[in-house]
């Protein structure tokens, strides 16, 4: 299997909790969020809201969507953690070379949308086409990412959460008995 990772660089870290879309700041929705295009991710220590952005990478969205009706992403560890980057979980494997058995995705890049804190991408391999199941949260601006990697979410609540996440050690982030994502869930399918 190939290994779908992130390269990480040195950045500086930042308390910024928006993403910037078509040279626009956004923050926390004003309204509530679209139940369709809003991901739950229960950890244990609390919930993560993210608003999917379809505009920006509807293949992505759908299969995230897809994945998570299948309960595909339950009980599947954050395998790669680094301090002030991001989080990176969706194998179920928990190396990094695992995937769901659909096929992989093209890219879905856009120089309008750029990595921030809470912005959720997909990981993927050298291959610029090979997204399939793995995605990482940002835990602070990325801009060496911008244009290289699909954006298809930001987190709207629970950033205090995603930082509780269990961290890897050195450069390659690799976690020794990984935090697990509970469940994840598309609101419009959750009851009450």
């Amino acid at each position: 299997m190939r290994r779908r990772t992130l390269i990480a660089l040195p950045i500086a870290t930042s308390l910024i909790a928006a993403t910037l879309i078509d040279g626009a700041v956004m923050t926390e929705a004003a309204t509530p969020p679209d139940p369709e295009n809003t991901l739950y991710i229960d950890l244990k220590d609390g919930r993560v809201v993210i608003q999917m952005l379809p505009d920006l990478a509807p293949k992505h969205v759908a299969r995230i969507k897809e994945l998570a009706r299948e309960g595909f992403y339950d009980n599947t560890p954050f395998h790669r953690v680094i301090d002030g980057f991001m989080a990176q979980g969706g194998d179920p494997t928990g190396t990094g070379t695992g995937g769901s058995k659909l096929p992989d995705l093209p890219a879905e890049f856009t120089n309008n949308a750029h990595f921030l804190r809470g912005t959720v991408g997909m990981a993927r391999t050298n291959n610029p086409n090979s997204a399939n199941s793995q995605f990482f949260i940002c835990f602070a601006p990325a801009p060496f990412l911008d244009g290289k990697y699909t954006i298809w979410g930001r987190v709207i609540q629970g950033m205090d959460v995603v930082d509780k996440i269990k961290k890897g050690a050195g450069d390659s982030g690799s976690v020794q008995n990984p935090d697990r994502i509970i469940h994840m869930r598309v609101a419009a399918d959750v009851k009450g």
